[in-house]
């Protein structure tokens, strides 16, 4: 995962350290840096602030050693990185569904993303895993327009043997999500989570519909799923989705098919809403906790 951004801070990393440390020096070389960031999907914004911060901490440095000069730019870029990632909302998911369950509440999370970036198989992955934790667990078939959705929805609850709650194609997807609501606090089931109509983050309608489920059934957490793989889209995706509807956090999909690793930085400072999980291939149990720590160790780490 990630090895071209990888790439791309052991080469500055490797340049920095073999030159002298003033602001002429380090402007071609950080330049050329930035234009590797957006070439490995992150986003301009968050390229230039990452730039910017490197030659305010570099410039003047006084270091004798060439292997000292690497060890503080690297320590640098770490700082930064995870700057770039930090927000100052900090979710603990099971601590969250605990303390519902203790009122006898579900936890309630809905769903939200574009077709196309593993939504509803993350869907999936999260119930296998709510329930490996031992909660229980009910799906709602809010996507009541795409052909085929709720039989896939229903295809993975069948697998995993989960409760599915579903209308008729064309039903308000609202009065799904709501009944699902209502099923859980009846049945005493932990969780509820809300499958959703794949929207085109452009689409007002859409937009204000989902915005409806969010009014009808007051979810505790509003998760955008975003496909890593599509670079800069998946940042204005992320924009979109928190300027209309508002997000909480969102899950990175595809990552380890992911060779750049920039929507990981991009998402999270847009967003400012951090980075729940992370898809890391097909099966139910590919789903893992996001820590920016490793993530930063990852592609700072030499081959």
């Amino acid at each position: 995962m990630f090895e071209r951004l990888k790439s791309g801070l052991s080469s500055l990393v490797n340049k920095v350290t073999t030159t002298e440390l003033k602001p002429e020096n380090l402007r071609m070389i950080l330049f050329e840096f930035k234009l590797i960031l957006i070439e490995n999907d992150v986003a301009v914004q968050v390229a230039e602030h990452i730039c910017d911060e490197l030659e305010r901490r570099l410039t003047g440095v006084q270091v004798k050693r060439l292997s000292d000069r690497g060890k503080i730019v690297e320590k640098s870029l770490r700082e930064i990185i995870l700057e770039v990632m930090q927000t100052n909302e900090k979710i603990n998911l099971f601590k969250a569904i605990e303390e519902k369950r203790k009122k006898k509440e579900p936890y309630v999370i809905l769903f939200v993303g574009i077709n196309g970036t593993g939504k509803t198989t993350t869907i999936a992955k999260t119930a296998y895993l709510l329930n490996r934790r031992g909660y229980s667990v009910v799906l709602a078939c809010s996507d009541t327009y795409r052909a085929g959705s709720i039989e896939q929805l229903e295809t993975h609850a069948k697998r995993l043997g989960f409760k599915v709650i579903r209308h008729t194609y064309g039903a308000d997807p609202a009065a799904v999500a709501y009944d699902t609501v209502n099923h859980a606090r009846a049945h005493g089931t932990n969780v509820v989570l809300i499958d959703t109509a794949g929207r085109m983050q452009t689409n007002r309608n859409l937009m204000d519909e989902l915005a409806k489920i969010k009014r009808v059934v007051k979810p505790d957490l509003t998760v955008l799923t975003v496909d890593s793989l599509t670079g800069n889209d998946a940042v204005i995706q992320a924009e979109e989705f928190n300027k209309s509807v508002g997000i909480d956090a969102t899950i990175l999909t595809k990552v380890d098919a992911d060779v750049k690793g920039g929507s990981a930085l991009s998402v999270t400072y847009v967003t400012k809403k951090p980075i729940l999980f992370i898809g890391t291939g097909q099966k139910y149990e590919d789903l893992e906790e996001f820590k920016p720590e490793k993530f930063v160790d990852m592609i700072l780490k030499q081959n």
